[in-house]
């Protein structure tokens, strides 16, 4: 092979490494290159259309046309798609497209469908078919690998669910879910959710306990910017339905009359409550177990 050749052959690999395109010259690489490189999604949508058509690289083709569809508000059209030929894809690639549907889902705001594909995922952990039967399985998150157990995915699913059941209004159906995937692995993100679900049946004992438990870091992700924000607004909320606990059964307060000297006693006998630990989560019944799944 002559000089020049091995240096093309050379920097035409390259160039696939640093851009991150697939090497060859099928449809689908060429739907990457105009993806990728020349920044022309319309563009790539064509190519992987011509991709799926004549069966090159399918499974990818077209998780990625959906996922392009998605960044362009093409939303419907992505969602008709997949339903349309992710029969022509693997056994392996029908999770990938089942995350891709969940989050076109959410942007259209289709809360049924939404519930009726989280139920469908955890038919299929319950069933062992979830992670093609493998207990842990390596996603990405932010350009990193990581490893994602099955009980992670689970909690992650039901809290998917939770929020789901909120949008409709269902508070009961919620708080069971998230009651069920914080046993199961717990954080501050499905905490504050529990606690709005509590705030909205009008349980403020319950939702206070657990809005300050994840104050006070107990929680995974608690010492987070957006979840001290989002504390902070349902304490306030919480507040302008029932006042704190130490602003509650005190003499005068009630009175305007008395409002001074209701005050006067506040700032003299006021101190800090030791609040009595109670549990956060109860025992599901089975009724709520139907009502949920």
């Amino acid at each position: 092979m002559e000089v020049g050749s091995i240096k093309k052959k050379k920097e035409k690999e390259l160039f696939h490494i640093v851009h991150k395109v697939p090497s060859g010259d099928g449809p689908y690489v060429q739907a990457k290159h105009a993806q990728l490189v020349m920044k022309d999604p319309e563009g790539s949508i064509i190519w992987f259309w011509k991709a799926i058509n004549g069966g090159d690289r399918v499974d990818s083709a077209l998780k990625d046309m959906a996922v392009v569809m998605k960044q362009l508000d093409r939303n419907e059209e992505a969602i008709e798609a997949i339903k349309s030929f992710r029969c022509l894809c693997s056994k392996q690639a029908q999770e990938s497209l089942d995350n891709v549907l969940l989050d076109l889902f959410k942007k259209c705001g289709k809360v049924d469908e939404q519930i009726v594909l989280l139920k469908r995922k955890l038919r299929q952990i319950y069933e062992g078919k979830l992670f093609n039967g493998r207990p842990i399985k390596i996603s990405r998150s932010h350009g990193k690998k990581i490893q994602v157990t099955i009980s992670q995915e689970t909690a992650k699913v039901l809290g998917n669910l939770g929020w789901a059941y909120m949008q409709k209004g269902n508070f009961m159906a919620a708080e069971v879910v998230f009651k069920k995937a914080q046993m199961i692995y717990a954080d501050s993100n499905k905490a504050c959710n529990l606690a709005h679900c509590l705030i909205k049946q009008a349980r403020y004992d319950e939702s206070r306990y657990i809005l300050e438990d994840v104050w006070r870091g107990k929680y995974l992700g608690s010492d987070d910017t957006k979840t001290k924000n989002r504390v902070e607004e349902l304490l306030l909320e919480l507040d302008s339905k029932q006042p704190p606990p130490f602003l509650q059964n005190i003499p005068g307060l009630d009175s305007d009359d008395d409002s001074v000297n209701g005050l006067e006693q506040l700032i003299n006998e006021w101190a800090q409550p030791k609040s009595r630990r109670l549990p956060i989560f109860e025992e599901i019944s089975t009724f709520r177990d139907q009502l949920a799944c």
